[in-house]
């Protein structure tokens, strides 16, 4: 069973989810979300457990306990949902920046009195 944790302490390690866990039966893996760009926790988990229903059991009296000081959410992860693919304006920002292009800026204005 897939297991969506919310709300989780910016401290939280996959050590901390594994240890809450792990009370309630296996645990295959557990793992805190990570930001690519900043490396830092984004809030949020996955816990695996292979019996479902150790699982139910532990998203029943995990929801809404206490851990690192925050109150998470804890409910069945559900599939993830299709998006359409990113468009790739191919790096550098997209677009403008030439001599030609000035976006608006016409230079300083003239006062016509």
């Amino acid at each position: 069973m897939n297991i969506f944790v919310g709300n989780l302490s910016y401290q939280a390690t996959d050590e901390d989810l594994r240890a809450a866990f792990e009370a309630y039966g296996q645990v295959s893996s557990a793992s805190v979300i990570i930001d690519k760009f900043t490396g830092k926790s984004r809030g949020f988990g996955f816990v695996e457990m292979p019996n479902a229903e150790e699982g139910q059991r532990a998203v029943q009296a995990l929801n809404d306990s206490e851990l690192k000081g925050r109150a998470i959410k804890v409910n069945e992860a559900r599939p993830r949902e299709d998006r359409p693919p990113r468009r790739d304006f191919g790096g550098g920002g997209g677009g403008g920046g030439g001599y030609r292009d000035r976006g608006g800026d016409r230079g300083p204005r003239r006062n016509n009195y």
